[in-house]
């Protein structure tokens, strides 16, 4: 029971670390790749320029009105 715990909290951790690297860094272009050949092999994937693009799009122009 105690094991089973630490292993939900060390995944939290682990997730809680991947959305902070994501919004401080920018999400991953070798991830996106590998999603986009894992689950839409028949459609292309951007090129890095066109992905840093969307990426840089959907952060500072959603809408939500951030004052910074």
């Amino acid at each position: 029971m105690l094991r089973q715990a630490a292993a939900q909290l060390l995944q939290a951790g682990r997730y809680m670390a991947r959305g902070v690297h994501q919004q401080m860094v920018g999400a991953d272009y070798g991830a996106y790749l590998a999603h986009m050949q894992r689950t839409h092999p028949d459609q292309p994937p951007l090129d890095y320029e066109a992905f840093f693009r969307q990426r840089q799009e959907a952060r500072f122009n959603s809408g939500t009105g951030r004052c910074c």
